[in-house]
């Protein structure tokens, strides 16, 4: 069968290319074989059904172990309305999952099918089923998100954590470890111990482990893929720089990885006439990817929405450059983090590159809208000269003054906070109408936002910062004229704002370490 690049459901060897994942199935092993207990919780779409996939198979060609594989994604609601009902259905899971692996056991669970009425009883079945095995049963539960809101599940939860506990003793022999997968981290439920009226909370898996197995993909990791692939397509690929690219754009998210190798081998070579991929091919794949809807961001979009905390840090960080120091107590960035959109680095820094410039492109469309709805974003005029570039001086200019018509003194408030993103929203028309983009976001510890466009041939530098005096200034200068001769064109443009009191509105072509640049104060 010929393989390809897989971005839905469970990786397998034989059919999908995949990287190495060798070191994170040898850090989960170490964990089972200690005996613990542990959630591999992480974003969607990040591996978590593979990794246990290849745990179970790993597991299943010891002699020494016995894997017992659940998925608890679209279980009928009616096995969570009691203790009993869940009992039960777990019960079953068990009988099913032996039924090929260890028939003796199969058969015990078989004769003993109703005693499982409630959790003391299924923990007894637990304790029979361990002593009869003659083999370390593992248990592996993927989707256990979807039971995490129904009591019954909790309350299994803190039966297995009693077991545990007690594990030494005879009567609560147990499973030797137990593996969980979803989103969010178990350990972090309260279950309810108490009726309503004195309700009392303890953690039901607080002596579950902290998984630190690293999920995502190092370039060493995502350079086998690539050989695979190489190999048995007859595509020449720079392996090593393509790799350290990869991980460039996707800080070695997996789907986003596989995505981009899916997108150019499938939609970009087969319009090529040589079989090669090249890093113009991989630029391609990012814009393309950058423009397309999926689940994925699909669910990074609705996580921001449903969390305006997460959502205006996201934007200060993003846009206004903010340094967030690294708290994972503080509950906003430990949400980001849960969700994939942070990562630990420090300071606050967002998950990968695509991410950064998705929720970028998000923020801008959607202070767009909001422009739209107050009547301030009108058609713009035609920036384009006749030789076809874009006349970026002009535009600055109405910027400028559009500025001083929409925003009077009591808007300097909002004006402080949200200037970068009012300067982009008003730029949005004029890039998406004549079909360019904004090409890579880099935000410095200097809080400026350097916006680098494209437009056919044309590359445009466009810098975003305050004005903090003449000799931050120069320095600023100093800073643009390095990024502009790295970028490898002779002109750019600063966009300075000022303070209320400051206010100068010039505008002027500085001559500056052989490059020019045009600045407007707003």
């Amino acid at each position: 069968m010929k393989k390809k690049f897989n971005i839905t459901g469970t990786c397998l060897p034989g059919q999908h290319y995949m990287m190495d994942a060798s070191a994170k199935l040898a850090g989960v092993m170490e964990m089972i074989e200690a005996g613990e207990y542990f959630t591999i919780n992480r974003p969607r779409q990040y591996g978590k059904t593979t990794t246990l996939l290849a745990i179970y198979h790993h597991l299943q060609a010891r002699q020494d172990y016995l894997p017992v594989e659940m998925n608890f994604q679209g279980i009928d609601e009616q096995w969570h309305v009691s203790d009993g009902a869940f009992a039960s259905m777990f019960a079953r899971l068990l009988r099913e999952s032996m039924e090929l692996a260890a028939p003796d056991l199969h058969q015990l669970l078989e004769d003993r099918k109703g005693e499982a009425q409630d959790m003391d009883s299924l923990s007894r079945l637990i304790t029979r089923l361990a002593h009869q095995s003659n083999r370390r049963i593992v248990l592996l539960i993927d989707e256990v998100d979807a039971s995490s809101n129904f009591d019954p599940f909790l309350r299994f939860l803190g039966m297995l954590r009693n077991k545990f506990l007690r594990r030494e003793i005879p009567t609560h022999k147990t499973f030797h470890s137990v593996v969980l997968a979803g989103v969010h981290d178990i350990k972090s439920l309260k279950l309810k111990v108490r009726d309503d009226q004195t309700a009392q909370y303890n953690s039901p898996w607080n002596i579950a482990s902290d998984f630190k197995v690293e999920m995502s993909f190092r370039p060493h990791e995502i350079a086998p893929m690539l050989v695979d692939y190489s190999l048995a397509e007859s595509v020449e690929i720079d392996v090593p720089a393509f790799a350290d690219k990869l991980y460039y754009y996707t800080s070695g998210y997996p789907f986003l990885v596989s995505k981009l190798c899916k997108t150019i081998a499938e939609k970009i070579l087969p319009k090529k006439t040589e079989k090669t991929w090249t890093m113009d091919d991989l630029e391609e794949a990012v814009q393309l990817l950058l423009r397309e809807n999926n689940t994925n961001f699909d669910s990074l979009i609705k996580n921001l929405e449903n969390n305006p905390e997460l959502y205006r840090l996201s934007l200060e960080i993003i846009v206004n450059g903010v340094k967030v120091p690294f708290n994972p107590d503080e509950p906003t960035i430990s949400l980001g983090r849960l969700y994939g959109v942070f990562k630990l680095n420090g300071t606050v820094k967002v998950h990968n590159r695509i991410y950064e410039q998705r929720i970028y492109n998000y923020l801008i469309a959607k202070m767009y809208q909001e422009k739209l709805s107050q009547g301030q974003a009108a058609s713009p005029p035609n920036y384009e000269k006749p030789d076809g570039s874009l006349d970026i001086e002009r535009a600055l200019v109405r910027f400028q003054l559009f500025l001083r018509e929409q925003y009077s003194g009591k808007d300097q408030d909002f004006l402080e906070r949200e200037w970068r993103l009012v300067f982009l929203a008003f730029f949005k028309p004029i890039l998406n109408g004549k079909g360019h983009d904004f090409k890579q976001v880099q935000v410095s510890d200097e809080r400026r936002l350097d916006v680098v466009v494209t437009y056919l041939q044309y590359k445009y530098i466009i810098e975003l910062k305050r004005w903090y005096g003449e000799s931050y200034h120069q320095k600023g200068l100093d800073q643009l004229a390095d990024y502009l001769d790295r970028q490898q064109v002779d002109e750019g443009y600063l966009v300075i704002f000022e303070g209320e009191k400051e206010k100068t509105q010039r505008q002027a072509w500085i001559e500056h370490k052989g490059k020019r640049v045009f600045a407007v104060w707003v």
